[in-house]
């Protein structure tokens, strides 16, 4: 197995009606705590309306945690290409990875909250269409391509870039996709990542995660790109865990009802359909269904590990971020992943369990070895002073 990368996907979600700037700091603060445990990758949510989600602009979010970090690579998770003209977008991205020094990473989708594109006279249909002929434009754009084209929402007259990106060629590019082959297949076709959002959220979604990777392989090939490199493939999904399961269950108390009642009856998302009307019902809804993992770290690792079956592999797990339980809790959660599931999916466990076997296998050996020498040293020691008189 390649060296799994591990991250977070920060919508955010926070329960209305709590100090909205104390929220955002907490988000920070997260990204922090992350880049100090090693996490590879943190992606910023876009989203305008609900009440919930409240990071309007990933890119001010992202140049502000850049920062505060070292380390950790920072993405917009994901821009709603729909909203914007397709010239700011490059040309934005490609201001943070100079300020970023090639840490910034562009998430691309068509916007999930459709209270978000009712706002500017859009539908769900307009903004996957317009995702399709903004991605393109994109693309093209930070390949060093002037475009002239006109779109539903924009007129680009000889547009260019005036600064090449500081990632050679360029930052990584992916296309979110949640349970149909739309962002597969805009992946394949301009050879950028894929990340499955929905994929891992939902039991149909999990169901054609293979798929989404034969789209994109498909894609490539009619395209003539370079074959997929699937470590460009992230996933996202749900975990907490503790260091027991009953622990793990009663801290997630804090604030899974919020989570799943946003999406019963808040966002108009339905491919995020979730199932449970008390804590218990939840709880077993993110563990019978297959989508998540809340209990302890063995019960994190199968669940990478069955994503990694069901999938034929990928290159990054991000950890959907929730705030299911306390910001203590959530810190501590991550914590464990990073100490006992990383090592598992990184190379890093096997060498020191293989090195702890191999001293058991010989310890009698080497202990009745310590003895001896004891027994020597003690005997020499005796016998200078005999010979001393």
């Amino acid at each position: 197995m390649t060296r799994l990368r591990f991250g977070t996907f920060l919508a955010p979600f926070h329960a209305p009606g709590q100090n909205p700037t104390l929220a955002l700091q907490r988000d920070l603060e997260l990204v922090e705590h992350l880049d100090r445990l090693g996490y590879d990758e943190a992606w910023i949510g876009e989203h305008h309306s609900a009440g919930s989600e409240i990071i309007a602009s990933p890119e001010i979010f992202i140049a502000t945690a850049a920062e505060r970090t070292r380390n950790i690579k920072l993405g917009t998770g994901v821009t709603s290409i729909a909203y914007h003209n397709p010239l700011w977008v490059a040309d934005r991205m490609v201001l943070l990875d100079h300020l970023t020094r090639g840490r910034t990473m562009l998430g691309c989708g068509p916007g999930s909250l459709p209270t978000d594109s009712a706002m500017i006279g859009l539908n769900p249909t307009d903004t996957r269409e317009l995702l399709e002929v903004n991605l393109d434009i994109i693309v093209r754009l930070l390949r060093g391509e002037s475009v002239t084209q006109t779109t539903r929402t924009h007129e680009l007259v000889n547009a260019q870039l005036q600064l090449a990106p500081y990632s050679d060629p360029c930052f990584d590019v992916a296309v979110a996709a949640v349970a149909s082959p739309t962002g597969p297949r805009m992946a394949g076709q301009h050879g950028v990542g894929l990340l499955s959002i929905g994929a891992t959220l939902s039991a149909d979604g999990f169901d054609a995660l293979a798929h989404h990777w034969n789209v994109v392989e498909e894609r490539a090939a009619h395209y003539g790109q370079p074959a997929p490199d699937r470590s460009k493939w992230r996933l996202v999904g749900l975990m907490h865990v503790a260091e027991t399961r009953e622990q793990a269950y009663k801290e997630v108390e804090y604030g899974i009802e919020h989570w799943f009642q946003y999406f019963q009856k808040v966002a108009a998302f339905p491919q995020m359909a979730v199932d449970g009307s008390n804590l218990r019902e939840m709880i077993d809804f993110v563990n019978e269904a297959g989508i998540g993992a809340i209990g302890t770290v063995e019960d994190a690792k199968a669940q990478v590990q069955k994503l990694w079956d069901q999938s034929g592999g990928f290159g990054a797990m991000l950890l959907l971020g929730h705030e299911w339980a306390s910001p203590a809790a959530t810190r501590r959660s991550y914590e464990l992943i990073a100490q006992h599931v990383f090592p598992e999916f990184q190379g890093q466990a096997a060498g020191t369990l293989a090195a702890k076997d191999r001293a058991g296998s010989t310890r009698e050996a080497h202990a009745q070895s310590q003895l001896d020498a004891v027994e020597h040293m003690t005997k020499r020691y005796e016998k200078e002073l005999a010979e001393k008189g």
